[in-house]
């Protein structure tokens, strides 16, 4: 439901007049004869639906792909399954990326406050050609696999580049992925080439990797070459740590031969070449191993950029994340914007939580990109960067990783800046992009996702498959988009793929994609995530989203951050369940009677009486996924003596001890 009827942010006439989005309503509307020009959002979005062909041939020519397009711009687009979008273009993703070779910054980088460094768009695309270089005379070709197990540092960007540029497919997994996380992924795709780092800063402390690249490169056998970057430390650089790695080479020497490099030979490859390999996230068992083509990851991060978030050329463009994080493969595409990115790795806390609004300031910062528990932890810290900072580059902030609450709203406009676009956004990895997100030139309202993503066709659909307005649903998109994926790795029949997305409606004529989400579209047009659907609540068969409570406990200042999971109850009852709480509450503090009848009232005065817990129970730590999620499926799992496959995908897999064989939920 809406949480206002009055936008908390609108755009001046001046603003939108000046947007990406409103300069390409203008240009597609003059090219294929339609009134284009000054139409309302839900008027632009039809369009985009009703005739993709138009549409995304639009956001080709408007992003100056480069390249060949042809003819056609999709066959078989009334099926969502197997239709085929630009099958006759040819073009190079890197060679998109790289398209200045001027002095402007193309990447600036802060390791914490212990590393600081910046490359030109010529210094990058030299980078670029001296690896691609290297990838080709060690034998790397078309289709191969280069993985990095790097920090969010400007290596990792260059070997990504130099994989595409030679028609390879790259992967990436952050450096605190322990060493079975890292072949539970890797393992699976068997990679030629593996980039890792020395080290990594966080929270001051340098975090060695060594032992565990060594461990990694012992146990692959298809690695011919493990490059190590100095970072963090100096081992690297020394030879006494590389000795250590099989097939172990410093970037240095790898790079050594190629000094002179200038120019890259880009493989012109077709639109659904595959470019990334992706990980699923979640702890039900081995990671999925998801492909994406680099036609579409090009065209849809265009368009997100470019008309959903109003990316222009030499913008400065960030997004706090790792190389384990879909948002990571986002960002580096804003290099096709003529964007600088700014890249950031470490703690978000350094200096008390305002390092990255230093970055911001320093470098004039024009697009902000966080996680909903980000701006969740500064506002419980009351900071107040508006009072600090100058912020006067910043016209967007991006908030991904889950739902962010109303109240969220009200500290950013409160606290951060009032004249700014904040656009929740929510896809995931599945599809390296976005279903729902922001629009520049439309109102933001308090709670909401602004709308869905051009050339999306989403929707939501009760139990039945049938669209709902003003109610909660499963999160659908009803028709072919240029981003699915190609499938799975080792799913030569696609049958995980269809198991995995196309099967929640068989009563359909056409599946649908099914993305897991529990959402609402509102009365604006606008979407509100309740959270995980597979994580959905139902207590005497009321379904409920888990981020309905957590925005209610998290309200009150004990709580740090809460998870709530349904347990079967009874035992053996055919299937109720009742709610449970658990809450992490600030040092000190021990829950009681007291708090624990405040946090009940609060939930039932704004939700339902359905939605208060039955049992509320203190825990030390809340298990989250690398990309900083909770994960209330293993949990439940842990509640239920149910084993847990895969804790090589949390940050902190220690946590779930505190939710085991609890006393508390036996009775």
């Amino acid at each position: 439901m809406s949480n206002s009827t009055a936008p908390i942010w609108q755009p001046s006439a001046q603003r939108i007049a000046g947007t990406r989005l409103t300069t390409f309503m203008a240009a597609a509307g003059r090219h294929w004869h339609r009134r284009l020009a000054g139409v309302d959002y839900a008027t632009l979005h039809a369009w985009s639906i009703d005739h993709p062909e138009e549409f995304w041939a639009s956001v080709w020519e408007f992003g100056a792909v480069r390249g060949e397009m042809g003819t056609t711009v999709v066959t078989g687009r009334e099926r969502m399954l197997g239709a085929k979008w630009f099958p006759e273009a040819r073009l190079n993703f890197a060679e998109n990326l790289l398209r200045r070779r001027d002095g402007a910054d193309a990447l600036v980088f802060w390791g914490e406050d212990k590393v600081k460094g910046r490359a030109s768009h010529a210094e990058l695309h030299r980078a670029v050609a001296q690896t691609a270089a290297a990838l080709r005379a060690m034998g790397v070709a078309r289709g191969d696999r280069v993985a990095a197990y790097m920090p969010n540092v400007p290596a990792a960007v260059v070997a990504m580049l130099a994989t595409a540029a030679i028609g390879a497919i790259f992967s990436s997994a952050s450096p605190d992925f322990g060493v079975q996380g890292v072949l539970d992924r890797f393992g699976q795709i068997e990679p030629k080439v593996l980039f890792a780092c020395d080290a990594y800063w966080y929270n001051g402390k340098a975090i060695d990797c060594l032992g565990k690249v060594a461990e990694i490169a012992a146990l692959m056998p298809t690695l011919e070459r493990v490059v190590l970057v100095p970072y963090a430390g100096n081992a690297a650089g020394a030879g006494n740590g590389i000795a250590a790695v099989k097939h172990g080479v410093s970037l240095a020497d790898f790079l050594a031969p190629f000094a002179g490099e200038q120019d890259i030979c880009f493989e012109m490859l077709p639109f659904d070449h595959p470019l990334y390999i992706m990980y699923s996230s979640g702890t039900t068992g081995v990671p999925k191993c998801i492909v994406h083509c680099a036609g579409g990851a090009l065209l849809q991060h265009l368009k997100e950029h470019q008309l959903q978030g109003d990316v222009r050329v030499d913008d400065r463009l960030f997004y706090f994340t790792t190389c384990g994080w879909m948002m990571w493969n986002w960002l580096v595409t804003g290099l096709a914007s003529g964007a600088t990115l700014l890249l950031y790795d470490g703690s978000p806390f350094v200096g008390r939580g305002n390092i990255l609004f230093d970055y911001a300031d320093a470098e004039g910062m024009t697009h902000f990109g966080t996680s909903a528990k980000f701006i969740d932890a500064i506002a419980k810290i009351e900071l107040k960067p508006r009072q600090t900072h100058r912020l006067e580059n910043l016209r967007a902030m991006f908030s991904t990783g889950s739902p962010l609450v109303a109240e969220a709203f009200d500290y950013v406009y409160a606290n951060i800046k009032q004249d700014i676009q904040l656009a929740s956004v929510s896809g995931g990895t599945d599809i390296i992009s976005c279903f729902v997100l922001g629009n520049p030139n439309g109102p933001v309202y308090r709670g909401e996702i602004q709308c869905a993503g051009l050339g999306m066709a989403v929707d939501v659909f009760d139990d039945e498959g049938r669209p709902v307005r003003g109610e909660k649903g499963e999160l659908v998109c009803a028709r072919s988009f240029p981003v699915m994926p190609i499938g799975f790795w080792n799913d030569p029949e696609g049958a995980r793929y269809r198991a995995a997305y196309f099967e929640r409606f068989p009563n359909l004529p056409m599946p649908v994609w099914c993305h897991g989400d529990f959402a609402e579209i509102t009365a604006h047009g606008g979407f509100v995530i309740y959270g995980r659907s597979d994580a959905t609540l139902n207590p005497g068969g009321v379904r409920i989203g888990t981020a309905e409570i957590y925005r209610q406990v998290e309200k009150l200042t004990e709580v740090v951050e809460s998870l709530v999971i349904g347990q079967d109850w009874p035992p053996g009852n055919g299937g109720d369940v009742r709610v449970v709480l658990f809450v992490k509450l600030r040092e000190g503090l021990v829950h009681d009677d007291a708090l624990s009848t405040r946090i009940k009232q609060v939930i039932k005065d704004n939700t339902t009486p359905r939605h208060v817990p039955s049992k509320i129970l203190q825990v030390a730590d809340i298990p989250r996924t690398k990309s900083g999620k909770i994960v209330e499926l293993a949990v439940r799992n842990v509640v239920h003596g149910h084993p847990v496959k895969n804790v090589e995908a949390l940050a902190n897999p220690e946590a779930l001890d505190h939710f085991r064989d609890r006393t508390e939920l036996k009775s």
